[in-house]
């Protein structure tokens, strides 16, 4: 296994939709979401996509810890999952905002619409379709990775520029 080197904004694998995944169960798609896993912890991160570590394939991977979870009914904790070539299908037309980071966008966080319930699906590395759902931050998570395979940044979905900026300057604006 070996830790990849994490694309920033600007690179060009960041803006170009990704490719489908031929067979989830290959052994160099295997290899490659163990390097993934890998980055994801050392970084430290909740989720990576694989266009962020300059591969552009429709893969994510991410876990949701208990802490990180809201009262949203349906927001619960995630194992590790891999998820490959997703489909995610909004479950209703509400939103709620609440503050992102990236690893590809170091140091910044800002403030995203995102649905507030979801049903994602897509394959594991054995091959097997999965389905589930989701809500609140685990739903914002799945979210934020699918929008990587699509050339998508967090920035990019803001309506409000003025609530994007440097984690620390933005935690000041909250405590004052």
């Amino acid at each position: 296994m070996a830790i990849l080197k994490i694309a920033r904004m600007g690179h060009p694998v960041l803006a170009r939709p990704a490719e489908p995944v031929a067979d989830p169960t290959a052994p160099e798609i295997r290899a490659i979401v163990e390097d993934m896993v890998e980055t994801m912890i050392d970084a430290p991160g909740t989720g990576l996509a694989a266009p962020q570590v300059h591969i552009p394939l429709r893969i994510v991977v991410f876990f949701v810890r208990k802490e990180r979870c809201t009262e949203i009914p349906g927001d619960e904790p995630a194992d590790l999952t891999v998820l490959i070539n997703p489909e995610l299908t909004p479950l209703s037309e509400e939103m709620d905002k609440g503050f992102e980071g990236c690893l590809s966008v170091p140091g910044m966080t800002g403030n995203v619409a995102r649905y507030r319930r979801l049903r994602y699906a897509g394959y594991d590395l054995d091959g097997n379709r999965f389905e589930r759902e989701a809500a609140g931050f685990h739903a914002r998570v799945v979210q934020h990775e699918c929008d990587h395979l699509d050339g998508i940044l967090y920035p990019q979905r803001m309506d409000d520029l003025g609530e994007l900026g440097f984690v620390e300057e933005m935690r000041k604006r909250q405590i004052s």
